[in-house]
């Protein structure tokens, strides 16, 4: 499967319509970026059950700074609209396949637990009691 191109026109409809979904915010002058494309590229052919997304961060400003991107290249994994995984800097082929098997298996069930017990105020980002 290829790369979809992510933008701030198609962002909600990718995340919300995709269980899985990982982004790699890149810039065409950022060598990194460039290095790290043709491995993104083949790791959305091993892993169709993934929607592989590129976020130009030159053009979709606004988009990267909505979530804060302040380095190239970024990856961010979502899993049922949750985001799971986002660092800075390229991973290594066996790196990114882990990544995903993790995002893959993890229980999401008990994700969308915890989200709901921080919101409650019971979780332990809620602050002093």
């Amino acid at each position: 499967m290829a790369t979809v191109e992510l933008t701030d026109a198609n962002f909600e409809q990718l995340i919300t319509r995709n269980e899985k979904v990982i982004i790699d915010f890149w810039a065409p002058w950022c060598g990194p970026c460039r290095q790290f494309a043709p491995l993104f590229e083949a790791a959305s052919e091993k892993h169709p059950d993934f929607v592989f997304a590129k976020v130009n961060s030159d053009e979709e400003q606004a988009l990267a700074g909505q979530f804060g991107i302040r380095s190239i290249p970024t990856l961010m994994v979502f899993r049922e609209q949750v985001i799971l995984f986002s660092e800075a800097g390229a991973l290594p082929a066996p790196q990114l396949d882990a990544l995903l098997e993790q995002a893959r298996t993890l229980d999401m069930a008990e994700v969308h637990r915890e989200i709901a017990a921080r919101s409650d105020g019971e979780g332990p980002e809620a602050g002093p009691a």
